[in-house]
């Protein structure tokens, strides 16, 4: 790809996030990094000379220093969010926004249509849609039943400005929206802050429109780091050890002849007993390939700038997870501990 068909990039806020998106559009092919903004003077100094960059004080410098500025992550915490949505969208410039795309549902939809008024892209750093593991899921095309999912993880210290649901479980919920496909109905949630203002455990279970439970647990106090999903459908059963990257799908499709036969026995009061339950499935053991999830996010954002494509994970799919979140902080804030004194819910 010859220089002149580079897309003009750059990042707002470079910090741990911020600079990762600098080092990824700086390695690709498809992207120039013109530019990096930030408002610690050194620290857009020390990212731009390290991939060979302009360094910005704001915005709108940026703007005015790079008259085809195509794309732009946003990388800065959350509270800036919306302001950055605002410098950047009214001027067609296509803009990823890290999660969750606002601090409100309220902010969040102001940025997406925002993003529709402008006829401007605006696509959501959920990069846990680009995860090889939760592409295999997708591609699947389950009809969940059930849901269950556990990310817990030892304290980063970071992002203790919000609690672990907008800290941690967003990205979850924004799976769970994905593959249900379902309006959300009801929320119940329970969390404890231990070391922060905010919840640092939590846990949700949701109920959707079709039926669909989900039960997600969150923790930023854990000993280790975890990622598990589980999936019940009617056909099949799945699970993913995110970590390991690998998991298993039993499946009843391939036997649904046999499993009819055995139901016909069982409502006729057979004895099966010595029947072997293994063979009536079919187990399919799931390795899942190492890919730079965030490599894949900012392609694919990449193309959707160049082609006009819809984005993977656009500002309405933004704005769903973050009233979901939004939805479970309000329902474990509600949550009454009886006889319990010193719990802190943030």
């Amino acid at each position: 790809m010859s220089s002149q068909a580079k897309l003009e990039t750059a990042v707002v806020g470079v910090g741990r996030m911020g600079h990762h998106h600098a080092r990824t559009y700086h390695g690709l092919e498809e992207a120039h990094l013109v530019g990096v903004v930030d408002g610690d003077p050194a620290r857009r100094e020390e990212v731009a000379k390290e991939f060979g960059c302009a360094a910005h004080a704001s915005i709108e410098e940026l703007i005015d220093a790079h008259p085809s500025l195509a794309a732009v992550s946003v990388a800065t915490p959350t509270v800036h969010h919306a302001r950055a949505a605002e410098a950047l969208l009214p001027r067609g410039i296509a803009c990823l926004i890290e999660k969750p795309l606002a601090a409100s549902s309220t902010e969040a939809a102001s940025i997406a249509r925002l993003a529709a008024e402008h006829s401007t892209l605006c696509q959501v750093g959920h990069t846990e849609r680009f995860n090889p593991a939760v592409r295999a899921v997708v591609e699947m095309d389950l009809r969940p039943r059930f849901i269950e999912i556990d990310r817990v993880a030892p304290m980063s210290f970071r992002s203790v400005d919000v609690g672990v649901v907008f800290d941690l479980m967003i990205h979850d919920l924004d799976i769970v929206l994905m593959m249900t496909r379902a309006p959300l109905v009801d929320v119940r949630a329970v969390g404890v802050g231990v070391l922060t203002e905010h919840e640092d455990v939590a846990n949700a279970r949701l109920l959707f429109a079709d039926g669909c439970v989900a039960n997600l647990t969150c923790s930023r106090l854990a000993l280790k780091t975890e990622r598990k999903l589980r999936v019940f459908s009617e056909s099949a059963y799945l699970t993913l050890d995110f970590a390991k990257r690998s998991g298993m799908l039993v499946s009843t499709n391939d036997h649904q002849e046999v499993l009819q036969r055995v139901r016909e026995r069982l409502s006729r009061g057979e004895d099966l007993s010595g029947l072997d339950y293994m063979g009536l499935v079919q187990m399919h053991p799931l390795q899942i390939p190492e890919e730079d999830a965030l490599q894949a996010e900012l392609t694919h954002f990449l193309h959707c700038v160049r082609s006009g494509e819809a984005p993977r994970v656009d500002a309405e799919a933004g704005r769903a997870a973050v009233d979901a979140a939004e939805q479970v902080v309000h329902a474990l804030r509600a949550h009454h501990w009886d006889g319990i004194e010193g719990t802190t819910l943030g």
